[in-house]
């Protein structure tokens, strides 16, 4: 299982598109009962066959969040995470001046300062997340820790933080401020916000290690997005609590407390003939010049102008014709709320996707197999190894995290001895592994995402080069971390994506 602890519960969330009471399908065994020999996938071990009944939003927010921070004594609290006055000034002056420099003044206070804290903390919040309870929340966290140590991600930035703000601290004990020094050496970052929002800070957060500033702040997430499974993954929950206040309070204290655990992170490079992209997502940024690796010779040749894309991704990347329809279902579902986002979400591999595009019609343009080429570097090896695409496959995902689709387990819960067949290793968030899958036909999807069986296992993968290439397919659609994009296929010339990991791993903090 891909998580930072072995012994991690599972989410499972199962919906009534799918699942009765009772935990039977309500479709005629004849017509749909999923047969594990013809979907080509393994079944899943003993104690994981089976189909539970839904559990609410409700329950899983007392996994993520608890009630029990009714206990938790606010003014103590503060002590554990709360900076000094003069600290917190000087933090504020400097992000607001742009000046790392700005808050020197403020040494004066520093003389009648307390100690530095236990565990000093700032938060990053994302208000336009968690629907209407955004600005209340930012309100509650500036009542429990303070106004200067929470940032609304609309009007200060994670960059801006890093640079101004720990430049601040980091200035200071320059200067000999011992407490500036403690306080920046044992900074801890909680992030209110989606999936999306957690990879903004961590990949912000990363660039410290890029300058030689360490250490880095461990991150700890209050999950306000969809389907929050960097937050399930690693024990924060995966819904908005209902007792929100004491909630809220609770992850604060537990974030203090947690051990750290280690996230893989993974440099994607995107190359392309001109006009590539439509409408490129937030996660991809167009770079000047990156060169694709030489260790391997690509077998039609780049146009003389070639665009580079480059980004982070700390969930999965897919290519398919069908997921961004999923994902339009969290566009606009998702924000009516968890609960309801996870049925329509279930229910679309069905009512949409595959059923409805050009593939069940034209048998040109049924699977990847016919536009696309797929090679690996396994672990501690230095040579690419081509890998087929299986011709039944229509969507390859490669999965950094257990979590998937809002708390999903496509790879599955797999027996010793079937990893041993394969040559897999048990997949953790940290093994330095991409865990590489497909999903087939509609009926597949369904029940894979009601985790009555597992997907396709294809590989398992320390690097991976994707080369797409058109002919019958007009254009493909591609995600990272859960931002979709059309892909347009050109037929001269092939489309390259690079999947690598970065040498550094993110500092998480476990909230189980």
């Amino acid at each position: 299982m891909k998580n930072n602890n072995r012994n991690n519960i599972i989410f499972k969330f199962q919906t009534s598109s799918f699942v009765t009471s009772s935990g039977t399908l309500p479709f005629s065994d004849s017509d749909c009962s999923p047969n594990y020999d013809s979907m080509d996938s393994p079944p899943p071990a003993a104690d994981s066959v089976r189909v539970a009944a839904a559990r609410s939003s409700v329950i899983d927010s007392f996994r993520g969040c608890g009630l029990t921070g009714i206990g938790i004594d606010k003014e103590e609290l503060k002590r554990v995470i709360l900076l000094p006055q003069y600290l917190r000034l000087a933090m504020r002056d400097s992000i607001n001046s742009k000046d790392p420099n700005a808050g020197d003044h403020h040494l004066e206070g520093a003389e009648n300062a307390e100690s530095s804290p236990e565990c000093p903390m700032v938060v990053f919040i994302n208000s336009r997340s968690g629907g209407r309870h955004g600005p209340e929340l930012k309100d509650r966290l500036q009542e429990l820790i303070s106004r200067e140590q929470v940032f609304d991600l609309s009007v200060v930035k994670p960059h801006e933080f890093i640079q101004y703000g720990l430049g601040c601290l980091e200035n200071l004990a320059a200067q000999g401020d011992q407490c500036a020094k403690e306080a920046r050496e044992k900074m801890r970052v909680m992030v209110a916000g989606g999936d999306g929002t957690v990879g903004w800070v961590l990949g912000s957060l990363g660039e410290l290690h890029k300058q030689n500033r360490e250490p880095v702040p461990p991150v700890g997430i209050i999950p306000l997005g969809t389907g929050n499974d960097l937050s399930r993954s690693f024990g924060w929950g995966g819904s908005f609590p209902f007792a929100w206040k004491s909630a809220v309070k609770r992850s604060l204290y537990r974030a203090t407390k947690g051990p750290i655990c280690r996230l893989d992170s993974w440099h994607v490079l995107i190359s392309m003939p001109p006009g590539g992209i439509v409408d490129p997502p937030h996660s991809l940024k167009q770079t000047e010049e990156y060169a694709l690796d030489q260790g391997l010779d690509a077998e039609s040749q780049l146009p003389e102008k070639v665009i580079h894309y480059e980004g982070v991704l700390y969930n999965y990347f897919s290519i398919g014709a069908w997921m961004p329809k999923l994902l339009m279902a969290f566009i606009i579902y998702g924000m009516k709320g968890p609960t309801l986002h996870k049925i329509i979400y279930s229910g679309y591999s069905c009512t949409q996707g595959w059923f409805f595009t050009p593939c069940t019609s034209d048998p040109s343009l049924r699977g990847l197999k016919n536009i696309l080429k797929m090679h690996i570097k396994k672990v501690n090896c230095s040579e690419w190894e081509q890998i087929q695409v299986p011709s039944s496959v229509r969507a390859v995902v490669a999965l950094n995290l257990h979590n998937y689709g809002s708390g999903r387990h496509p790879w599955g819960n797999l027996k010793p001895e079937y990893l041993e067949k394969k040559g897999f290793v048990e997949a953790h968030v940290d093994d330095g592994l991409l865990e590489i899958f497909g999903l087939k036909h509609g009926w597949h999807a369904s029940f894979v995402m009601v985790e009555l069986i597992s997907a396709k296992h294809i590989a398992q993968a320390a690097a991976i080069r994707l080369e797409i290439r058109g002919g019958e397919w007009k254009q493909a659609y591609m995600q990272m971390d859960g931002e979709p994009w059309k892909q347009r296929m050109n037929n001269e010339y092939s489309t390259f994506v690079e999947i690598k990991r970065v040498p550094f791993q993110s500092p998480m903090i476990n909230g189980e």
